[in-house]
């Protein structure tokens, strides 16, 4: 028998919907964290990272959107215990940690550009914040990652 026929179509349609929201999350949150952590002492790349996040942070919220939809579809069967439910409070994690890049940093990077100070090192309170941010999107994002392969080499 076709490898094709014993495949069920809803669950390859939420393990390609949760690999692309990790595929497109995870890929700008590397992105953006590259150019943060070279803005800590540069002026152009703070620059460069406030032009930059304007275009990962929807990219990051389409991957958080994506990978639980296909989470959703891909674990429907599955008890809501284990592997599902850690990658649920991950998800949960990278929203709170969203909500916060999105809304006070984002805001904050866009005043200092406007005034025309994009190009200007960040205070440092901002950039401790700012970096625990980041290491908290790392750790979700790949933990998750991590667990999404832990997962399918145990069923």
């Amino acid at each position: 028998m076709p490898l094709i026929h014993s495949i069920n179509f809803l669950d390859a349609l939420g393990l390609f919907l949760l690999m692309a929201g990790f595929v497109i999350g995870l890929g700008a949150v590397t992105v953006i964290d590259i150019h943060g952590f070279l803005g800590r002492k540069s002026s152009y790349w703070t620059e460069a990272t406030t032009r930059t996040h304007k275009v990962t942070k929807p990219l990051i919220w389409a991957g958080i959107g994506l990978a639980i939809i296909g989470g959703l579809i891909f674990y429907r069967a599955q008890s809501f215990t284990g592997v599902p439910l850690i990658q649920a409070v991950i998800a949960v994690a990278l929203i709170m940690n969203g909500y916060f890049l999105s809304f006070k940093v984002s805001p904050f990077l866009l005043k200092r550009e406007k005034e025309g100070r994009a190009g200007e090192l960040l205070p440092i309170s901002w950039q401790r914040k700012i970096m625990i941010g980041l290491i908290i999107s790392d750790i979700g994002w790949w933990g998750g990652l991590f667990l999404l392969i832990v997962y399918l080499l145990s069923v």
